[in-house]
C-alpha cells in the first residue's frame, strides 16, 4: 500500500469513483462517505456510494444520502458499478470482511483501491493506496485533511461540512473522548467558517428516537444490566425478544454501551446482542484497557484501544458464560 499522498495527482483527473464503508455504517462511516462525495463532485468525479447494508434512520437527514445504493437491496446494480469503477475508496474499516456480503466483489475489483482508516492492523494487501492512522478521532477528521493537504481547502462546503461534523462529532462522544485532539477542534473552527450549523446536526443525532427506544433502553437497564463490581466492569445483554418487544431498528441500540461506563468506577463495559445469525459484541473502556486486544483475542473482532466490537457464533447464553470466564484473566488490569 503506498501512501495516500501520492494518489493526490489523480484527483485532478476525472474518473469513475465508489465510496464505500463498513456493514451497518454509522454516523463516521457515512459522514465521511458522503463527505468526500461532495468533495469529488466538485472536481467533476462521477461518484456512486455503495453501502453493504441498510443505515440508522437517524442519519436520513444527510445531504447526498438519498443517492446512496444499498447493496442488500440493489445488489445487482451495486456489483456493475463495482465491476465498471476506475477508483474505490474503502472507509472506515481495514478488512474487506467488514464489508459483508460486498467482500469477495471489492476484492475482485480490477481497479485502484484506496483506505482511509483509523482502526489498527489493515489489510494493506489489498490497496493502491491507503492511510491508516490510529491516532486519529476518526475517518471524517482523515478526509478532511485529504482535502485540506491535496490543496483544495477552496472546495469546503456546507454540505462537505454537514457530514464531516456527523462523523467526528460521533465518534469523539461529543468530543468526550481522549481521541479529542486539537486538530479536531481546528478542523471544526474551519467547518463552522462554512456556514456550518452544529445544533442542527446534534439535533437529527441525538433527538431523533421514537418513544420505544426511550423505553427499550429503560428496560435493558433495569432489567438486561450486570454489574461485576471485582472486575470494575459491566455487561449488558439484550435478547432477540426483547428487540422484537420494542420494534428495535438499526442504530437503535447505537450509545446503549456507553451507559454502563457513566456508572463510578467502572473502567470496562460490555454489550452483547443477540442477533440472528450471530450474537454482536460493543466494548468500551476507559483508561488503559485495551478492549481492541480483548475482542481480537476472545470475539473474533477488534477497533480501538478504548472502543471495539466482536461476534461470536455461540449462543446468547454460551457467550456471556465465555465473557465471565475470560474476564477473570483481567482482574489485576481492571483493578
Amino acid at each position: 500500500m503506498q501512501p495516500i499522498q501520492e494518489f493526490y495527482p489523480q484527483l485532478n483527473t476525472p474518473s469513475r469513483v465508489i465510496v464505500t464503508m463498513h456493514q451497518k455504517p454509522d454516523g463516521d462511516a457515512m459522514g465521511s462517505a458522503l463527505g468526500l462525495y461532495h468533495f469529488l463532485k466538485e472536481l467533476g468525479h462521477a461518484v456512486t456510494v455503495i453501502s453493504p447494508t441498510n443505515w440508522a434512520n437517524f442519519l436520513d437527514w444527510m445531504p447526498g444520502i438519498e443517492q446512496v445504493v444499498d447493496f442488500e437491496k440493489n445488489r445487482e446494480k451495486a456489483k456493475k458499478l463495482i465491476s465498471e469503477t476506475e477508483i474505490l475508496f474503502c472507509l472506515d474499516f481495514n478488512i474487506l470482511h467488514r464489508t459483508k456480503n460486498m467482500e469477495s466483489f471489492l476484492a475482485e475489483a480490477n481497479c485502484c483501491k484506496v483506505l482511509i482508516d483509523h482502526h489498527q492492523q489493515p489489510q494493506e494487501s489489498e490497496f493502491t493506496y491507503g492511510i491508516s492512522d490510529t491516532s486519529k478521532s476518526s475517518t471524517c477528521e482523515m478526509v478532511y485533511d485529504l482535502i485540506i493537504n491535496s490543496g483544495y481547502a477552496n472546495l469546503l462546503n456546507s454540505e462537505i461540512a454537514e457530514c464531516l461534523y456527523t462523523g467526528v462529532m460521533t465518534d469523539t462522544g461529543s468530543f468526550r473522548f481522549p481521541s479529542t485532539t486539537a486538530s479536531v477542534h481546528t478542523m471544526v473552527a474551519k467547518l463552522k467558517e462554512t456556514g456550518l450549523n452544529h445544533t442542527k446536526v446534534h439535533d437529527h443525532i441525538y433527538d431523533n428516537f421514537l418513544e420505544n427506544r426511550l423505553r427499550f433502553i429503560g428496560y435493558a437497564l433495569l432489567n438486561r444490566m450486570e454489574v461485576l463490581y471485582e472486575y470494575n466492569a459491566a455487561l449488558m445483554y439484550i435478547t432477540r425478544p426483547d428487540l422484537n418487544r420494542f420494534d428495535i431498528k438499526t442504530g437503535d441500540t447505537e450509545g446503549l454501551v456507553n451507559y454502563l461506563l457513566s456508572i463510578q468506577g467502572i473502567k470496562f463495559g460490555a454489550l452483547v446482542i443477540d442477533r440472528d445469525e450471530e450474537r454482536k459484541w460493543s466494548f468500551r473502556s476507559k483508561g488503559n484497557f485495551d478492549v481492541n486486544e480483548f475482542a481480537r483475542k476472545h470475539f473474533e473482532g477488534g477497533g480501538h484501544k478504548n472502543a471495539a466490537g466482536g461476534r461470536s457464533s455461540d449462543s446468547l447464553e454460551s457467550t456471556i458464560k465465555k465473557f465471565k470466564e475470560v474476564i477473570k484473566e483481567y482482574q489485576n488490569q481492571l483493578q
